[in-house]
């Protein structure tokens, strides 16, 4: 993935490495910012006493840390290991590892349209960056939902390539919601009619939709896709749809989102 050459906001987690270490502090470089050099004061290693530095962090060790202070006029970074729970670490070393899947995938995008990777960020994965928030975000979109990836770039030059790279190398987000449809009718006929209005709710879309006995009037009702809010809609017409039957029919129903 193209490299930012800008610095980074205070506030930010950044991925770093450390490359030396002295009895005040560490000396960091930042990998997403070119290697840009930043430092960590002893103060902020650490809760609490911090009487030996390496017993927290050592050389060539890969951290995530807060930027505290930015100084571009100096060309001054400071962080912070100490002002970050473990949630927050989790989640940048992921963000960080899927930037460094898709600049991968970038490459054989590139390698694809004959290009240096070089020109294909300067071409299209910079604007994408920009649209989506990351480039990894960028192939996810184009996996999960190829026509609207398609339209949203005007059938630039380069998505074919993008679009085969993406199909390729990474599934569709899978998403599922559920919820307990209570349908009933104490009629003669009520077991068919009851039976009649969960077949409702299947038929809006079999493919998406599963059904399944709790324990009458009870019944779980499951939808599952790769773009939630498709699959909201599925839920939603598909649970109107087996409420009016019941109804209809005689009887009456309930629905409970999970």
């Amino acid at each position: 993935m193209p490299l930012r050459t800008e610095f980074p906001g205070e506030g930010d987690f950044v991925v770093a490495t450390v490359t030396s270490i002295r009895n005040f502090g560490a000396f960091v470089t930042l990998d997403e910012y070119n290697n840009r050099e930043a430092f960590i004061h002893l103060s902020e290693v650490a809760t609490g006493w911090v009487k030996y530095i390496r017993d927290h962090i050592r050389e060539g060790q890969k951290i995530v840390a807060r930027v505290l202070r930015v100084d571009p006029v100096k060309g001054q970074v400071d962080l912070s290991l100490k002002r970050i729970n473990d949630h927050q670490r989790r989640e940048k070393i992921q963000t960080w590892k899927n930037e460094q899947r898709a600049g991968k995938l970038l490459q054989l995008v590139a390698t694809l349209l004959k290009v240096e990777v070089e020109a294909a960020e300067a071409e299209f994965a910079s604007e994408l960056i920009e649209h989506y928030g990351s480039l990894f975000h960028a192939f996810e979109v184009a996996s999960a939902d190829p026509k609207k990836f398609t339209k949203d770039h005007a059938k630039a030059a380069w998505v074919t390539a993008f679009l085969r790279i993406a199909h390729e190398n990474l599934q569709p987000p899978s998403v599922e919601i559920s919820g307990i449809l209570e349908v009933k009718d104490p009629s003669p006929d009520g077991l068919a009619h009851v039976r009649a209005a969960l077949l409702e709710a299947e038929n809006i879309n079999p493919a998406q939709i599963v059904v399944h006995y709790v324990g009458a009037p009870r019944y779980s009702i499951r939808v599952s896709g790769t773009q939630y809010k498709q699959v909201e809609e599925v839920l939603k017409h598909a649970t109107e749809a087996s409420l009016a039957k019941i109804k209809s029919l005689g009887g009456e129903g309930t629905f409970t989102r999970a």
